[in-house]
């Protein structure tokens, strides 16, 4: 069975998100949890890193983590392993942070017809492999200057922004689809399977 190792730093990188993903990925993954303190030495035998959301901004990025964690998430990428970020763990993986992708990083809410207009937790509607949901939404991203390799797993509906994809060795969603039925009343238990899956493919692309 593959591994995932998940960050925790609570409740900047929250032990509930964490939870959430451990939960939606257990069917077909060995997870454990990595802090700040482990990641050094824990990351080089996950076959995903997967870094989700909290209740902290994505400019705490320099705050969080060391020279060293910034080169050693991107030399294991660069190596070979898989980034999975979800909402600011998305964020995370743009040149201004752990630059593992060309890919732009913004905010959704800033892009051009977005039917969301604030920074708050609410829902979003989705097209996920031409499947509509309503996902998770706390202030997520969108990408642009999407490589050709890069696969889209789904899009906001409004303005057909990207809203996940795959990128060579990195997964990035900006929704949540780990979230679990106390989070809002749109919960559904599709969203954690989507959200296994695309961890499937992430792995084996």
């Amino acid at each position: 069975m593959k591994t995932v190792k998940i960050l925790v730093h609570d409740p900047i990188i929250e032990l509930d998100c964490a939870h959430a993903l451990a939960s939606a990925l257990k069917p077909s993954f060995r997870v454990q949890m990595l802090t700040l303190d482990t990641l050094c030495d824990g990351i080089w035998n996950a076959d995903i890193f997967g870094v989700g959301g909290g209740i902290g901004d994505s400019d705490l990025f320099d705050s969080i983590f060391s020279q060293e964690h910034k080169d050693i998430v991107k030399q294991y990428v660069h190596g070979g392993g898989k980034y999975l970020g979800i909402c600011m763990g998305a964020y995370w993986a743009d040149k201004l942070y752990f630059d593992i992708t060309k890919m732009c990083i913004r905010q959704y809410i800033t892009s051009k017809g977005a039917d969301i207009d604030h920074e708050e937790p609410t829902h979003v509607n989705v097209t996920w492999l031409d499947e509509h949901h309503q996902m998770y939404f706390y202030d997520g991203c969108t990408f642009y200057n999407l490589p050709s390799r890069a696969d889209v797993y789904a899009t906001y509906s409004a303005n057909t922004m990207p809203m996940a994809v795959i990128d060579g060795n990195v997964g990035l969603i900006g929704c949540h689809p780990e979230s679990e039925f106390w989070w809002f009343d749109k919960y559904s238990k599709r969203h954690n399977e989507l959200l296994h899956d695309f961890a499937l493919a992430l792995l084996y692309n």
